[in-house]
């Protein structure tokens, strides 16, 4: 927050050599820096939105030809004045434009400064704010819509809704108690439980989506584990379609865990083989093994792959009696379902139990268990059009925004007087506002922007 009127440049694009680098400047004045720059045109002369082409100049030293994008502010992203040089892309060029324009009087900013300021010049709440870096971060179809999402406002509107209605009885609580001796009531009781009810009900709503924002967010780990020879790493190549891991007739072949990652309908998989799990053979194998069941105690899904043919009925229900006192998430699947006649027999050997039976080397029912393994951490079909949270530092302020809800809930129950009353949903406005940045600190904004990107 210091030196806020200081011109701040920066490298936008990513370090290393590429077609073009594009150094950003904001701040008042940052124009006319440029423009000493910038002998091909004058650029306090132009309107904002436009580009011009010409050779950049330290002095008389040329460094480089570029294309220069004048943004005014308040039509900018951070609501300030805005250059943009777009110069060639080697690191030595980039490099020279910014120590050039640190010498005409900017300085170099710091890890998300620029959206940073768009937040405070209100171009922007911390939410939208927040969901640029995610935005930035995003490696899936279902991660990029969800930030995009709240970049565009939509978890911001449901709470500023929520907000804005909490505010009017607030308001009209607060009036009662300059009436105080004259006993009345401003504000409906039966409306504010009303409200309180649908606030109830929306805030739990997102608590709720915050499983799923997770996983849109981070990914799932899944351990795939099972005995040696059960055929875990046909698998891992076999849904990866590539050699990644060495398949061998030799038990005990895997020896460590392997992990790759498989994007499923928009959703990242940490798919991990791991190593047989039996007494190991040696002490390098039962290294693997118990890395296993620490991969199995710490995933968010396990697949339990066997050997459909020759897996007893006894070793199965110890093993699924096992994956039950994990309260994880867990699908049984036999292997080795190589033809039809196998089929009938293993249906009827575990005739009783929820078993997906494939084929890796043979390919057979992979779709299906894609769809398994999705469904497992997605209910129905994922609509990222929906507001999703994903932010941990939103669903713990909506935490305590719904004991806010439930104390006032309590306290109106009670008969609470007005003002006590009026406490309570401060309380909740308060929390509310924290995750917008309606009521924010200079240590959570310097926390939040610290894990940003130079340039943005």
């Amino acid at each position: 927050m210091t030196n806020w009127n200081d011109i701040i440049v920066a490298l936008a694009t990513p370090q290393g050599i590429g077609a073009i680098g594009v150094v950003r400047l904001s701040g008042a004045g940052c124009i006319e820096l440029v423009n000493d720059m910038f002998p091909s045109k004058d650029l306090l002369a132009v309107p904002g939105n436009s580009l011009h082409v010409g050779v950049l100049r330290d002095g008389h030293v040329s460094l480089d030809e570029v294309v220069v994008s004048i943004f005014k502010n308040p039509r900018s992203y951070t609501g300030e004045d805005i250059v943009e040089l777009s110069c060639h892309g080697s690191p030595y060029i980039q490099q020279r434009v910014i120590e050039a324009c640190i010498r005409h009087g900017a300085r170099l900013a710091t890890p998300g400064e620029f959206t940073l300021r768009a937040f405070l010049n209100g171009k922007m709440d911390l939410v939208q704010a927040e969901a640029v870096a995610d935005l930035i971060a995003s490696g899936t179809q279902a991660a990029q819509e969800t930030a995009l999402n709240h970049v565009r406002g939509g978890f911001s509107h449901v709470l500023t809704a929520l907000r804005e209605e909490l505010i009017k009885f607030s308001a009209l609580i607060e009036l009662e108690l300059d009436f105080s001796q004259e006993d009345v009531e401003f504000a409906d009781r039966t409306a504010l439980r009303s409200l309180l009810h649908e606030i109830d009900k929306t805030v739990y709503s997102l608590l709720d989506s915050f499983r799923l924002g997770n996983v849109i967010k981070n990914g799932v780990s899944v351990a795939i584990i099972g005995k040696p020879n059960a055929g875990k790493s046909t698998l891992l190549n076999a849904l990866l379609n590539e050699n990644r891991a060495i398949v061998s007739s030799i038990a005990g072949t895997t020896r460590d865990t392997i992990e790759e990652v498989l994007n499923i309908d928009g959703i990242l998989f940490r798919l991990i083989d791991t190593a047989g799990i039996r007494e190991g053979a040696d002490e390098i194998e039962s290294i693997g093994v118990e890395k296993s069941r620490e991969k199995m105690r710490t995933a968010d899904l396990v697949l339990y792959l066997f050997d459909a043919p020759s897996e007893t009925v006894e070793t199965f229900g110890s093993m699924k009696q096992e994956l039950e006192s994990t309260a994880k998430a867990w699908l049984m699947i036999g292997n080795k379902v190589d033809n039809k006649v196998q089929l009938e027999s293993v249906q009827q050997k575990f005739s009783n139990e929820d078993v997906l039976y494939i084929s890796a080397k043979e390919q057979h029912q992979l779709d299906a268990l894609k769809k398994a393994i999705t469904e497992k951490v997605i209910s129905g079909s994922l609509h990222t059009e929906q507001t999703i949270v994903t932010n941990a530092r939103h669903y713990q302020s909506l935490q305590k925004v719904a004991d806010s809800l439930r104390a006032i809930q309590i306290g109106m129950d009670g008969g609470l007087t007005g003002d006590l009353l009026a406490i309570d949903i401060k309380q909740c406005l308060y929390h509310l506002g924290t995750i917008t940045g309606n009521i924010s600190n200079e240590d959570q904004l310097d926390f939040i922007f610290s894990k940003f990107c130079i340039g943005k």
